[in-house]
C-alpha cells in the first residue's frame, strides 16, 4: 500500500476509490485498514451520508464532482454516485425511466472524469 501511495504520487495521479454496500457491510473496516499504511497527506476519506441541505440544491453528483482528488492524491469515498440511483430502484421508489436518467447522468460524469481516461 505504501508504495501504491508513492507511485500515486510521484506519477501525479489523481485515484478515487469507490465503496457501495449496505450499511454495516463493513466498508468503513476495509477502508481502514486499506490506509493503514498511506502516507496520511496522500488520500482522504469522504463519508457521505444523506445530502445536506446546501446539496440538495445542486444537482445529486456535484458533492462528488467537488471532491474529487487532485493530481497524486487518492479521494476514497465510502458511497457512491450509484447509490441514490440503486437504492431507489430497489425500494421500487423510482420510475424505470428516471433510473435510466440517471444511469445516463453518470455515465456523463464518469466520462468527464480525467481518471477515467486509458492509456
Amino acid at each position: 500500500m505504501r508504495e501504491l501511495g508513492l507511485q500515486v504520487y510521484q506519477q501525479r495521479r489523481p485515484v478515487v476509490l469507490v465503496f457501495e454496500g449496505w450499511d454495516a457491510a463493513g466498508k468503513g473496516g476495509v477502508i481502514k485498514r486499506f490506509t493503514e499504511k498511506l502516507d496520511p497527506r496522500g488520500f482522504v476519506v469522504f463519508q457521505l451520508a444523506r445530502r445536506t441541505a446546501k446539496d440538495k440544491t445542486k444537482h445529486y453528483l456535484y458533492r462528488f464532482w467537488r471532491r474529487l482528488p487532485e493530481r497524486g492524491t487518492i479521494a476514497i469515498f465510502d458511497r457512491s454516485w450509484y447509490g441514490p440511483c440503486l437504492g431507489r430502484t430497489r425500494g421500487g421508489l423510482c420510475q424505470r425511466e428516471r433510473v435510466e436518467a440517471r444511469l445516463q447522468e453518470i455515465n456523463a460524469f464518469e466520462r468527464q472524469l480525467p481518471i477515467s481516461k486509458r492509456s
